[in-house]
């Protein structure tokens, strides 16, 4: 079982910058683990926005390139993401999800097996 709590949305400007927090607990020893961030914005489907694979390596989504930075404190379970230079685009519910027994995934092969609630990031 994997738990996942996000934390760190909230209103900014645009331009601005945030940084989401997660929260990773789990019971598990599968040593297969990779985890991402996907959101959802207003009447859109969810998407993948960045993801860290089993081997560390690191992948964006197209419109979060040179904007977003993923990163994981493994000492700490505590999975990251920075966004810098927001735009109103960027708003959506953003989700931390885990994927087990994975290997070197992207965010556009990542299948989660485990979602966080959600933290709402509001650009405007």
């Amino acid at each position: 079982h994997v738990q996942l709590v996000e934390s760190g949305g909230g209103l900014v400007q645009p331009g601005g910058s945030l940084k989401l927090s997660c929260a990773v607990r789990r019971d598990i020893t599968s040593r297969r683990f990779c985890t991402g961030w996907f959101r959802q914005p207003p009447g859109k489907q969810r998407e993948g926005v960045a993801s860290i694979d089993n081997f560390g390596g690191k992948s964006y989504a197209d419109s979060v390139t040179g904007r977003f930075t993923i990163s994981k404190d493994n000492t700490a379970n505590i999975l990251y993401l920075q966004m810098n230079r927001l735009s109103v685009a960027d708003t959506g519910i953003y989700y931390c999800a885990a994927e087990v027994g994975c290997g070197r995934d992207t965010i556009a092969t990542m299948d989660p097996d485990y979602w966080g609630q959600g933290t709402q990031v509001t650009v405007s």
